[in-house]
Parts: C-alpha cells; sequence; structure tokens
C-alpha cells in the first residue's frame, strides 16, 4: 500500500477520488435535510416520526435531490475505476492532474447546477467536460493493455 501511496499520479488519483466521495456524501446530507424541511418522508415509520402518515409522500425538490445523486453514482463511480487504471499505467503527473481536476470540477458544477435548477445548458455542459477526461483515460487504458487481448 505505502507503495501505491508514494507513485505520486495514484495519490493524485486518490485525493480527486475521495473529494468526490465527500461530494456524494454532501448530497446526501442535503437530501436528507430538504426531506425534513419538506416533510416528505420515503418511509411510513420515518413520517410517524415526524407528524403522521400524510408525510409519507413524494416532493419536488427532494426527487431533484435523488436525481442529483444517482447522476453523481452513474459517473462517479466508473471514474473511480477508469482513474484507479489509468494511474497504474505510468502517465504524467501533470496530464493525469489535469484528467481528474477536470472531472471533478465539472461535477462539482454538475450537482451545483442540479441542486439549483440552473438554466440550461449548464448542467448538460457539465456532464459532457466531466466525460471528456474519462473516455480519454478510457482509450489509453485499453491501448496500454490491448498487447495483451
Amino acid at each position: 500500500m505505502s507503495a501505491m501511496i508514494r507513485n505520486e499520479v495514484f495519490s493524485c488519483f486518490v485525493f480527486y477520488g475521495v473529494l468526490l466521495v465527500l461530494k456524494m456524501y454532501i448530497i446526501a446530507i442535503i437530501t436528507g435535510q430538504v426531506r425534513l424541511r419538506k416533510k416528505a418522508f420515503a418511509n411510513p415509520e420515518d413520517a410517524l416520526r415526524h407528524g403522521g402518515l400524510q408525510f409519507h409522500r413524494e416532493d419536488p425538490d427532494v426527487e431533484r435531490c435523488l436525481r442529483a445523486h444517482r447522476n453523481d453514482m452513474e459517473n462517479i463511480y466508473p471514474f473511480l475505476f477508469l482513474g484507479a487504471v489509468y494511474a497504474l499505467t505510468g502517465p504524467s503527473l501533470a496530464v493525469a492532474r489535469f484528467h481528474f481536476l477536470v472531472f471533478f470540477l465539472a461535477r462539482l458544477l454538475h450537482s451545483v447546477a442540479y441542486l439549483f435548477a440552473l438554466r440550461a445548458p449548464t448542467r448538460s455542459l457539465a456532464y459532457i467536460i466531466a466525460q471528456i477526461p474519462c473516455v480519454s483515460m478510457a482509450v489509453q487504458i485499453l491501448i496500454a493493455v490491448a498487447v495483451y487481448a
């Protein structure tokens, strides 16, 4: 493990990967807070605890938070796989850092655009920008391992 942490590219990936996971936790916390504020609970036992079964319901703001979180899972989990493998292929630190930073910033913007319902096409552009480093890493990984296929 210490050898991997001494790998500058892998450590850089770990830094951005952990920031992304923390961002996902923050979205989950925001979702819970919106549920409490809007009194919109997914489970009857939670609704009963907070005022009654009439609060076992959906709410558009809670649904927006859930969609933001789901979108994070659909995009950050593949990034974590691609980034880890990419880091092991021996890219330059500057290029790898650029890939990781672009993905992180684009996903951060995507979450802000989702949660605050920013005007289109902000969220779509953030999504597309985040996909560029992922596609780049995937292609570079495939090139690196193609000789073994």
